[in-house]
């Protein structure tokens, strides 16, 4: 959008217009005590020529010298560089909404191509052209399972992702919508006992994350088995969608939605991302946001349409599944070609990699003297115990250019002095061995402390 500059006789005018006498009065409901009245610490101003340079340095101190072993929702993968040339083409890169289906075959057939792959890896019948992000997404799915089954009851897990919950409870909290929190076993994956008790003839749907949070893949058979008894849906999410390469899809789930970030879209400081919800063919109807479905012309040429878009700007408001149920169609062509470039031997050999590396990982931190505290089978991310304070361990790893997780005790205050560790293609063994070092400098210095002798009558700290 270009800057249009008003001159003070037009701010004038426009203030007159609206009733007010200062720019000031618009901000009047935004309450005093989170009012910024300073300035804000910006240099300048500077030339052009400036500017380039300030960018310059600030990109030199950027973090492409570390190594990322974070995860959590957010994975760093390696980008093939035709993703980007072909996403910049001016055809996909300026398109909007495809409305006029003559003038847009392009950007409807990447879209048809996305749900296409998306149903494929998911073993799910039919996908939407994709949402916002995974997070948004699970919410829909959340919604969806709502008006099919007139229920108003959740029971999620306590293992998926801390903020999707968090997501989820925003959009409900006005609907009288009761959720219910299933807690994890020792294993790490969700406790069935304790879902088994929590399910209920008033129950919707039943939420599960697998990968889970902690990187531990949950048993989708047995706990749709007990969701379907109560007559509730099972809504299968999925951050980690590099997966389904290697791991059987949830197709015992009802609705399977989630993030696609993997797929060639980069993690760009937390969006935007590429949400995605597949479904079986009979919810069809009350699956949110738009389906783009293959046709012919009245030549008998292949085409593509919008075969179905239950936005509330599509049609009657209260027939709407959602009003916000829009996406980011550039990043869903990110993913579309990342998968393409990739292929299915491709994609199943980069997930056995990251499979390969994170257990190489745990072992040689478990050979460390390391705790990985759950025992279920895990992709490529898992918990392991640091041997001090696991901000200070973080701070460790950075002295060696590593960022070496997530501080679970943000999410989790019960697994304080615990991390999240995530494994990806962009993750070297040299750096894993460095990590390892780390560690067993840090387990050594704590021993050490430990043997150390006291003097008599002086209690050890």
């Amino acid at each position: 959008m270009r800057y249009l500059p008003n001159s003070p006789r037009d701010r004038e005018e426009m203030l007159r217009a609206l009733g007010r006498s200062s720019i000031e009065e618009l901000f009047s409901q935004i309450p005093e005590e989170i009012r910024f009245r300073g300035r804000m610490n910006l240099p300048g101003p500077l030339s052009e020529q400036e500017i380039l340079e300030y960018f310059k340095e600030a990109a030199g101190q950027s973090t492409r010298e570390y190594v990322s072993m974070l995860g959590a929702g957010a994975y760093s993968h390696f980008r093939p560089a035709a993703v980007d040339a072909l996403l910049s083409r001016g055809e996909f890169f300026t398109a909007y909404t495809p409305y006029q289906a003559e003038l847009a075959q392009g950007t409807l057939q990447a879209m048809f191509e996305f749900q296409t792959l998306i149903a494929q890896l998911t073993g799910m019948e039919v996908s939407n052209a994709s949402l916002y992000d995974g997070s948004t997404a699970t919410t829909e799915a959340v919604l969806m399972a709502l008006r099919l089954t007139r229920r108003n009851r959740v029971v999620t897990a306590k293992t998926l992702h801390p903020e999707y919950r968090e997501v989820m409870a925003t959009y409900v909290r006005h609907l009288g919508t009761e959720i219910v929190e299933v807690p994890y076993a020792a294993s790490g994956q969700l406790d069935v006992a304790a879902l088994e008790s929590a399910l209920n003839k008033e129950t919707a749907a039943v939420v599960v994350q697998s990968p889970n949070f902690f990187g531990t893949i949950e048993r989708f058979s047995e706990i749709a088995e007990l969701a379907h008894r109560s007559g509730a849906l099972l809504v299968a999410t999925i951050t980690e969608p590099l997966s389904l390469a290697v791991i059987k899809p949830p197709q015992d789930a009802d609705i399977v939605c989630g993030e696609a970030q993997s797929f060639g879209v980069a993690v760009a400081y937390g969006g935007p991302y590429v949400g995605f919800l597949a479904t079986r063919e009979k919810y069809v109807r009350q699956m949110p946001g738009r389906l783009v479905g293959q046709t012919t012309d009245t030549e008998g040429r292949r085409g593509f349409v919008l075969t179905l878009a239950t936005r509330e700007q599509h049609i009657r408001r209260e027939k709407a599944t959602s009003n916000i149920c829009t996406n980011q169609s550039l990043c869903a062509l990110a993913a579309t070609i990342y998968l393409c470039l990739l292929g299915k031997r491709g994609l199943k050999a980069l997930a056995e990699y990251n499979l390969a590396m994170a257990h190489y990982t745990a072992q040689r931190l478990a050979a460390a003297g390391a705790s990985i505290p759950f025992s279920a089978p895990y992709f490529n991310e898992f918990v392991v115990r640091t041997p001090m304070n696991a901000d200070e361990f973080l701070r460790e790893l950075r002295g060696e250019k590593i960022l070496g997780g997530v501080n679970l005790a943000r999410f989790y205050p019960e697994l304080k002095d615990h991390l999240l560790v995530c494994i990806t293609e962009m993750v070297s063994k040299e750096a894993i061995d460095r990590m390892v070092r780390v560690y067993e400098s840090v387990a050594g210095r704590k021993n050490a402390g430990a043997a150390a002798p006291h003097p008599v009558g002086q209690e050890k700290a």
